[in-house]
Parts: C-alpha cells; structure tokens; sequence
C-alpha cells in the first residue's frame, strides 16, 4: 500500500524540481545582466560594488521579451538598476558582425530590408538583441539620468 504512494510522490517531487529552470537550448545561452531598463530596453551597466562576469560590454542594448507583469514590475524599476536573467541567442550575443579591416568595419550582409535607403550602423534597433527574461532582481545602485 505505501509504494505507490511513495511512487507517486517521488514522481511529483521530480516534475516540481524539473520545473525550476527550463533548459537551455543549443544555440543560446542564460545570462544575468546588470543594467538599467528604459522602456522595454536594457541597457547594460557596471556595479561598483560587485565584479561582474561577463563578455556583454557596458552600453549593449538589450530588449526584452516576456510576460507583460514582469516587463511592467521593471518599468518601475527605471530609476534604480536591475539584474535581469534571460536567455539570448548566441549569434546575437557575439555582437555586430564584419570583418575589422584598417580601423573600420565592413559589414556582411545589411540593414533591415522594409528601411528606405539609411545607415543600418546608425540605426538604434540594428544591433539590439533580443532577451527572453525569465526573472529579475532589483540592485541598490541608481541609475545615470539620460
């Protein structure tokens, strides 16, 4: 009588422990990025206080994808800096591509093809990655007005 209910409850502690953290697909990666969210935009930031690990450099753009209630809780948050934790695209997090040739940098490939004819290097939107926010947590330091 008490291995069943045995069974079943290893069962649902495993399907519980399972749910945790979702797991990350091959060609992304889960980081956690200090920053400061304007909008539904991360821009990343140094701390002071803590060493941070990271190959994202300071002033990459993030925007940030997920459910609305949290992208609401860190629209609060403008003022103060956050440490969103996400997964993003791999090919998206090395940066912009190109080949560095003689202190410049020629670009492979182009702009966004729905933009009439502009500078894609100019375009804010061109180098944003997208991250898929799966949790955030509030830091002490505040962030530099605009």
């Amino acid at each position: 009588m008490t291995s069943p209910r045995l069974i079943i409850f290893v069962l649902a502690c495993s399907a519980f422990v399972n749910a945790q953290e979702r797991e990350v697909p091959k060609d992304s990666e889960r980081v956690s990025i200090p920053g400061c969210a304007r909008g539904r935009t991360l821009i990343v930031g140094t701390r002071a206080d803590e060493p941070v690990r990271s190959d994202v450099a300071p002033g990459r753009r993030f925007r940030l994808s997920g459910p609305k209630a949290i992208l609401d809780q860190i629209k609060k948050q403008e003022s103060n800096m956050v440490e969103v934790t996400g997964l993003v695209r791999k090919s998206q997090l090395a940066g912009p591509g190109g080949v560095s040739t003689a202190g410049g940098r020629v670009r492979i490939g182009g702009g966004d093809p729905r933009q009439a004819l502009g500078d894609p290097g100019r375009d804010v939107g061109y180098n944003e990655a997208v991250l898929d926010l799966e949790s955030w947590r509030p830091l002490p330091d505040a962030c530099k007005a605009r």
